[in-house]
């Protein structure tokens, strides 16, 4: 009992001495004050007491940012929530690692921040949460990326949040924008979001060590181009499709140059002679960087030829038999009608069928 009345009195004078240094806003007196406080608590192995310090340091008036160890719980938890995912309860490192907001942390280095919430996004790509995926991804600002960190940045005044250095083992700014987009590109193929998966991709092979290396971005480019004919005909696609075209780096693939080719010259394509052409490369893509392009992907892939074939007859003809346009398109009567009418529907173009007399007509062609 002595003891702890001891120690009780002995932590009354330091807590005087705490509030002198928080009031008058002097850091570094504030920090040993409460240091010394928590110090006797665990000399004295008073871990009831320890805690209640903790707790009651932290809700003090006026208390200086500069003593919090958010930082250390958010490192903690991480760790544990790893251990979960070792053990493969993927639900439950998810929610520990939800719990913690480390884009309020000033005094945390941008670098971490940034790998704690993509290890957040990661963990409900893999619980299947895509939802509340990319309400986390949407924390990061894929400008964050292009900011140059040789800029020397000025020197804190005191009070000041010092933004501490990052730990050894996390990854560099490059490296993580090539995680988030890789991150991204898994959230967009929930839902075959071909065009975004596309600009993912741009944006990995414009990384400069990922430009650097033909057996990194050989593989990436090819993934451009599928992704570009498989998205649906719009502005941006077209936009994407023919600065890809102008890249070249194209050359080094022939094959992918001639497929994006044929999308932007106005002549029908022939469905079997092009998969005939390019079934053995769809094939390979599975032990490419990147994986399988996923299992709708041929299916799409003849929806979009399609398309095109379409496309290129509202070009040429103002109307059309519903037969001669099968024929062209080389479909049924009443597949070629549906097609005509999904892109009438998404307003790819405008046409008008009349039913009675088998004709097509397309407008402002």
């Amino acid at each position: 009992m002595e003891g702890k009345a001891n120690l009780e009195a002995q932590i009354d004078q330091l807590f005087n001495i705490e509030k002198q240094m928080r009031l008058a806003g002097d850091v570094a007196g504030t920090k040993k004050a409460v240091t010394d406080i928590l110090q006797l608590c665990f000399e004295a192995k008073d871990w009831k007491t320890l805690n209640e310090q903790i707790v009651n340091l932290s809700k003090k008036r006026g208390q200086l940012k500069q003593i919090y160890v958010e930082i250390e719980r958010a490192r903690l938890i991480k760790k544990l929530a790893k251990i979960k995912e070792e053990q493969g309860l993927i639900a439950e490192a998810a929610d520990l690692m939800h719990e913690v907001a480390v884009e309020t942390f000033g005094a945390m280095a941008k670098t971490e921040k940034i790998e704690f919430i993509l290890e957040q996004v990661l963990l409900c790509l893999d619980r299947q949460d895509y939802v509340r995926a990319q309400i986390l991804s949407r924390k990061i600002s894929p400008r964050v990326f292009d900011a140059d960190p040789s800029k020397e940045k000025k020197k804190p005044k005191e009070g000041d949040n010092v933004v501490e250095e990052a730990p050894a083992d996390i990854p560099s700014l490059l490296e993580l924008k090539r995680i988030y987009y890789e991150l991204m590109i898994r959230y967009y193929s929930h839902n075959n979001d071909y065009l975004e998966i596309c600009r993912c991709y741009k944006s990995i092979y414009e990384i400069p060590y990922i430009r650097e290396n033909p057996d990194q971005w050989i593989p990436v480019l090819r993934k451009i181009c599928w992704y570009l004919v498989l998205a649906p005909h719009d502005p941006m696609q077209a936009s994407l499709l023919n600065s890809t075209l102008e890249d070249k780096n194209l050359s080094e693939i022939p094959n992918f140059r001639l497929l994006l080719k044929q999308l932007v010259t106005m002549e029908v394509i022939l469905w079997t002679s092009l998969w005939n052409t390019y079934e053995k490369e769809f094939v390979n893509e599975n032990s490419m960087l990147g994986g399988p392009l996923g299992p709708k992907a041929a299916e799409d892939l003849r929806q979009r030829i399609i398309e095109h074939n379409i496309l290129v007859v509202s070009k040429y003809y103002s109307r059309i038999t519903l037969t001669r346009l099968a024929e062209l398109l080389c479909l049924s009567i009443q597949d070629a009608e549906k097609h005509l009418s999904d892109m009438v529907v998404s307003k790819a173009l405008v046409a008008k069928i009349d039913r009675p007399k088998g004709l097509s007509q397309f407008c402002g062609s």
